[in-house]
This record gives structure tokens, sequence and C-alpha cells, in this order.
């Protein structure tokens, strides 16, 4: 069978996919011939579409077509096992190999080859550097990205540390390597780009909301991870992100004191991965330090994976906190035995303290009787006569007012109108000179004609 038999029998069955590469590359290409580097963005995200649709054979047609350095060309084919064939052309602008270079790459890390993958993108990432080109950039943070993943996949991440420079690369390093402070040092120096695409973005927040809610500032770390999971993208590619954010999420929900809404157990791609966490939720909205316990000792192990086994250790005082108001509400008067055997208590003193604090924090309305060894409720008060309301009505205010800033700043313009704008006060300006010339002429004119008058 001829060569040319053979390439027809590779090309038709993906001749799909080999379009939506195609596109890519114009995309590139208008990205490089305007400096728009929304263009090169744009191309990026496009790849998610037809990722799982990546094989070798395909591979090996788009990196013959568009990559023209040998070098290049040799190394991509070794990393996904392919023959190198002798490439024939003019050499491309380094973007569009580079950007065929990241779908080898992509390919290496959904087929699981990690180690290979290391070596691959390294290779890029220091070709990269040899150029000094912004249209770059885009590309350049995929690759870093990557390049941080396969060491992670590995266990190496702690290596990468003084090679890493981007921003949300160094924030998993240290979070990985529990570096809070320095974190948090680094946030407060850096400024993150305006530009950037939503899914970096997206793990941006969620870094700032992990880090937050480690330092116990639990109300802007709610309010970081509401926008990860906002900005993250929708799509069956990115539910690990959303598994992940959503449990951070609501562990620092019930740190505040609130109990996330039911719904959110019951999405499709959550409901597996929150079982352990609706069990929590569970006990902290009982109050029953009895059902935390069991939960906090059967998924222990996923607790420790998912990293937050530090923050739900911290819950344990807001089950008991819970469990005392229950208590308070459903008893005017209550021995401190009692209250002992209801929390699981190890003895009456403990319970003396703990409802003694929650009576100083406002969380309770009471008074402990000494001699009895009792707690006596008071009366229930009208809420509407408390802070309660003004204070739930603010938090409604700034979380309206936060989603129209954000919703401001993601606005987009067409490209070039404010041109349009200005070339039409430019034109307006003009007739307000001519007009007013005329009237200057015309008043002339009469001065004239008096005179001659």
């Amino acid at each position: 069978m001829s060569g040319e038999n053979q390439e027809m029998q590779i090309d038709k069955p993906h001749e799909s996919i080999l379009k939506d590469i195609e596109f890519t590359i114009t995309l590139l290409e208008r990205s490089v011939s305007s400096l728009e580097t929304r263009f090169a963005s744009r191309a990026l995200r496009k790849t998610s579409s037809y990722r799982h649709l990546l094989t070798p054979e395909i591979l090996k047609i788009v990196i013959d077509t568009y990559v023209f350095d040998s070098v290049l060309n040799k190394q991509l084919c070794s990393s996904i096992g392919v023959e190198f064939t002798l490439p024939s052309g003019k050499q491309r602008v380094p973007e569009i190999e580079l950007f065929v270079g990241y779908l080898v790459v992509v390919y290496l890390s959904d087929q699981k080859q990690h180690q290979v993958g290391i070596t691959t993108v390294t290779d890029l990432i220091e070709r990269s550097r040899t150029f000094n080109r912004r249209t770059l950039d885009p590309i350049q943070a995929k690759l870093f990205f990557f390049f941080s993943h396969f060491h992670d996949s590995n266990g190496n991440l702690a290596q990468i540390q003084s090679f890493a420079t981007l921003l949300n690369i160094l924030l998993k390093i240290y979070l990985t390597l529990n570096l809070i402070d320095q974190a948090d040092k680094l946030v407060s120096k850096a400024v993150f780009p305006e530009t950037v695409g939503n899914n970096q973005f997206a793990r941006y927040m969620y870094y700032l909301g992990r880090i937050k809610a480690i330092q116990l500032d639990y109300s802007t770390s709610h309010r970081h991870l509401l926008q990860a999971i906002r900005k993250a993208p929708q799509t069956p590619a990115a539910v690990g992100f959303q598994q992940t954010a959503n449990k951070l999420s609501i562990i620092v929900q019930l740190l505040m004191g609130e109990i996330p809404e039911r719904s959110l157990f019951r999405q499709e791609s959550l409901r597996k991965a929150l079982v352990p966490y609706l069990q929590i939720t569970q006990a902290v909205r009982e109050g029953d330090l009895g059902k935390f316990q069991d939960a906090l000792a059967k998924h222990s192990d996923v607790f420790h994976a998912d990293k937050n086994m530090t923050l739900i250790l911290r819950l344990r005082h807001n089950v008991i906190k819970t469990g005392v108001r229950r208590i308070s509400l459903s008893y005017s008067k209550i021995s401190l035995k009692d209250i002992c055997i209801k929390l699981q208590l190890d003895c009456e003193e403990d319970a003396e303290y703990i409802v003694a604090k929650a009576i100083r924090d406002g969380v309770i309305d009471a008074t402990i009787d000494h001699e009895s060894g009792s707690m006596k409720s008071n009366e229930i008060i009208d809420i509407y006569s408390t802070t309660e309301p003004q204070n739930a009505f603010n938090q409604r205010i700034n979380f309206c007012l936060n989603l129209h800033n954000e919703s401001v700043q993601a606005m987009r313009f067409p490209h070039g109108a404010h041109k349009k704008e200005l070339a039409k006060a430019a034109e307006l300006l003009e007739q307000e000179r001519q007009f007013a010339k005329n009237i200057i002429d015309s008043e002339m004119d009469e001065d004239s004609d008096i005179g001659e008058f």
C-alpha cells in the first residue's frame, strides 16, 4: 500500500479533531499577529474539548505538520513512542511549535506517564526561555503548571521550589510544605494579573481561601472559596477541583457557625466525594459529639488525604457549642452532670467551663448556679430586638456588592470600541468649532453693516 493511501486512512477517522487543532493554530497565529494574548488563552481553552481524543497517531500528524525544527520534532516523537521522520518545511513561529509540545504534555498527563512528562515539559520550558515574547506567556503558564503537576504526582514537589516562578505554583508548593507564613507573605507582596484566565484565577482564589482558613480568617476564606467555585469550569474535566474547593468551603462554613445547604450534597458530581463531609455536617448541626467522633474515626484517611484534618479538628468546639445551645433551648434548668452526659464530656468541671465560655461568647443566655451545680436558661427575648437581623442583612449586602464588582470587572467590550468613541467625539468637537466660527463670522458681518449704516 502506498504512503498516500496510508495517510488517507490515518487522517479520515480523525478529521474532526485535526480541524479543531487547525482552528486552534489559527487562533495562535492571530494572537502573534495582533499581539493579543487573549486569542492564545482562547486557543488553550479550546484544547479541553478534544484532549481526551488525542492519540500517538494524531499527535504524529500534528508534529509533522507544524513542527519543522528537527531537534524538537525528534524529542516530541520520542516522548509519545512514534517513529521520527526528518521534517521538511519552513520553521514556524515558536508559539505554534510550543503549543504542539503542550499537546504532547497533555497527552502524557492523561496517560499518567509522569516521568516522561517531566523530561518533555522541562525541555519545552528551557526552549521557551530562549525567546522573549509576551505572546508565549499563556503557553508558558500551562507548561509550568504541568511541570509542577508531574513532580507533585511523583512526590518530589519540594525539589522545584527554586525553579518555579509562577505565583500559583509557588503557592501550591508552600501549602504542600505547610509554609503558611511564606505563602501569606508572597500573596501580600505579589500582584495577581487581572487579564489571567478563569482557570488560574479560580486556582488562586482557592489557595487564598486555604491560607485564610488556616489563619482563622473564615469570612475572608469563605468569600475567596465562593469565587473559586464560581470561576471554575463547569466541565467533567474540572470535577476534581470542584470537589476539593467545595470540601474546604463546607468546613469553613461550619467553622463560621453556618450549615451548608442540603442541595450541595445531592449534586451528582459531588455526592460520593462529599459523603464524609455530610456526616461531619450532620454531627455539627445536631451538636452530637459522639457522632462527630465516629465520623472522624471512620473517614480519617479521607480527611488526611484532603489535607483538611487540622481544620476538621477545630470543629469539635463548634459541635460542643451547638450542643450547649440546643440544651439551653430545650431545658430551662439542667444540672451540669446531665450536660456532661449529653455532651459526652469527661467530668462536670469541663461542662462548667464550656457553659461559662458559651455564656461569655454570647452563644447562650443563661446563668450558672454553682451551689446546685446547674445551668438556668434566661427567658428567650425577641431576636428582632438584637443585632442579629442587621448582621445577616449586612452580610447579604456585602455579598451582592462583591458579586456586582466582579461582574463589572469581567465585562468585555469590542476591541477598539473606544477608538470609535474618540473619533465621534473629535467629529462633534470639530462641528462645535465650525459652529462657533460661523457665529463669530456672522457677528462680524453685523458689525460691518452697522458701521456702514
